[in-house]
Protein backbone atom coordinates (compact mmCIF):
# COMPACT_ATOMS: atom_id res chain seq x y z
CA UNK A 1 0.00 0.00 0.00
CA UNK A 2 2.71 2.45 0.99
CA UNK A 3 4.75 1.77 -2.13
CA UNK A 4 1.74 2.35 -4.37
CA UNK A 5 1.04 5.67 -2.66
CA UNK A 6 4.71 6.68 -2.93
CA UNK A 7 4.85 5.77 -6.64
CA UNK A 8 1.59 7.58 -7.42
CA UNK A 9 2.88 10.68 -5.62
CA UNK A 10 6.09 10.69 -7.67
CA UNK A 11 4.06 10.26 -10.89
CA UNK A 12 1.64 13.02 -9.75
CA UNK A 13 -1.40 10.75 -10.09
CA UNK A 14 -4.70 11.89 -8.59
CA UNK A 15 -5.88 8.44 -7.50
CA UNK A 16 -4.51 5.04 -6.48
CA UNK A 17 -6.43 1.76 -6.56
CA UNK A 18 -5.41 -1.22 -4.44
CA UNK A 19 -6.94 -4.43 -3.10
CA UNK A 20 -9.13 -3.90 -0.03
CA UNK A 21 -8.34 -5.12 3.45
CA UNK A 22 -9.44 -3.96 6.89
CA UNK A 23 -5.97 -2.71 7.81
CA UNK A 24 -5.56 -0.76 4.56
CA UNK A 25 -9.00 0.75 5.05
CA UNK A 26 -8.10 1.86 8.60
CA UNK A 27 -4.78 3.32 7.43
CA UNK A 28 -6.67 5.21 4.70
CA UNK A 29 -9.10 6.53 7.35
CA UNK A 30 -6.17 7.85 9.37
CA UNK A 31 -4.53 9.39 6.29
CA UNK A 32 -7.76 11.27 5.55
CA UNK A 33 -8.26 12.25 9.19
CA UNK A 34 -4.71 13.67 9.35
CA UNK A 35 -5.13 15.54 6.02
CA UNK A 36 -2.68 13.57 3.88
CA UNK A 37 -5.28 12.44 1.28
CA UNK A 38 -8.49 14.00 -0.04
CA UNK A 39 -10.72 10.97 0.32
CA UNK A 40 -10.97 7.21 -0.03
CA UNK A 41 -13.72 4.91 -1.27
CA UNK A 42 -14.34 1.18 -1.53
CA UNK A 43 -15.96 -0.50 -4.50
CA UNK A 44 -16.72 -3.99 -5.75
CA UNK A 45 -15.07 -4.93 -9.03
CA UNK A 46 -15.82 -8.36 -10.44
CA UNK A 47 -16.61 -9.74 -7.02
CA UNK A 48 -13.47 -8.31 -5.40
CA UNK A 49 -13.34 -5.23 -3.22
CA UNK A 50 -11.00 -2.40 -4.15
CA UNK A 51 -9.85 0.61 -2.16
CA UNK A 52 -9.49 3.91 -4.05
CA UNK A 53 -7.34 6.66 -2.52
CA UNK A 54 -7.54 10.21 -3.87
CA UNK A 55 -4.24 11.99 -3.32
CA UNK A 56 -3.93 15.59 -2.21
CA UNK A 57 -1.65 18.22 -3.77
CA UNK A 58 -0.93 21.85 -2.89
CA UNK A 59 -1.65 24.78 -5.21
CA UNK A 60 1.75 24.45 -6.92
CA UNK A 61 1.28 20.67 -7.50
CA UNK A 62 3.62 19.47 -4.79
CA UNK A 63 2.31 16.38 -3.00
CA UNK A 64 1.06 16.79 0.57
CA UNK A 65 2.73 13.46 1.42
CA UNK A 66 6.45 14.24 1.42
CA UNK A 67 7.57 10.83 2.65
CA UNK A 68 6.43 7.39 3.77
CA UNK A 69 8.49 4.75 5.53
CA UNK A 70 7.44 1.28 6.56
CA UNK A 71 8.80 0.46 9.99
CA UNK A 72 7.49 -2.96 11.01
CA UNK A 73 8.17 -5.62 8.39
CA UNK A 74 7.22 -9.30 8.25
CA UNK A 75 10.86 -10.21 8.87
CA UNK A 76 11.32 -7.77 11.76
CA UNK A 77 8.31 -6.53 13.69
CA UNK A 78 8.77 -3.39 15.80
CA UNK A 79 6.70 -3.08 18.96
CA UNK A 80 6.76 -0.15 21.37
CA UNK A 81 5.48 0.37 24.89
CA UNK A 82 3.09 3.21 25.67
CA UNK A 83 6.00 5.27 27.04
CA UNK A 84 8.12 4.69 23.91
CA UNK A 85 5.66 5.78 21.19
CA UNK A 86 7.85 7.56 18.59
CA UNK A 87 7.55 11.14 17.36
CA UNK A 88 8.08 11.64 13.62
CA UNK A 89 10.21 14.67 12.73
CA UNK A 90 9.65 16.18 16.17
CA UNK A 91 5.87 15.92 15.89
CA UNK A 92 5.50 17.26 12.33
CA UNK A 93 4.87 13.79 10.88
CA UNK A 94 2.65 10.96 12.01
CA UNK A 95 3.38 7.42 13.14
CA UNK A 96 0.63 4.84 12.55
CA UNK A 97 0.37 2.09 15.15
CA UNK A 98 -1.59 -1.13 15.37
CA UNK A 99 -2.71 -1.40 18.99
CA UNK A 100 -5.08 -3.54 21.00
CA UNK A 101 -7.56 -0.66 20.68
CA UNK A 102 -7.30 -0.61 16.88
CA UNK A 103 -5.14 1.23 14.38
CA UNK A 104 -4.36 4.78 15.50
CA UNK A 105 -1.90 7.64 15.26
CA UNK A 106 0.97 8.23 17.65
CA UNK A 107 -0.87 11.13 19.31
CA UNK A 108 -3.95 9.01 20.00
CA UNK A 109 -1.80 6.20 21.36
CA UNK A 110 -0.09 8.60 23.77
CA UNK A 111 -3.44 9.99 24.94
CA UNK A 112 -4.86 6.51 25.55
CA UNK A 113 -1.57 5.22 27.07
CA UNK A 114 -1.33 2.22 24.74
CA UNK A 115 1.57 0.78 22.79
CA UNK A 116 1.65 -1.62 19.89
CA UNK A 117 3.23 -2.38 16.54
CA UNK A 118 4.60 0.61 14.63
CA UNK A 119 3.35 0.19 11.06
CA UNK A 120 4.74 3.25 9.31
CA UNK A 121 5.87 6.88 9.48
CA UNK A 122 4.35 9.53 7.23
CA UNK A 123 5.34 13.16 6.80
Amino acid sequence: MLTRIRNANMAEKTAVQLPHSKIKSEVARILKQEGYIKDYTTENKEGKRALNLYLKYTADNTPVIQGLRRISKPSCRRYVDSSEVPRVLGGIGTAILSTSSGIMTDNDARKQHVGGEVLCYIW
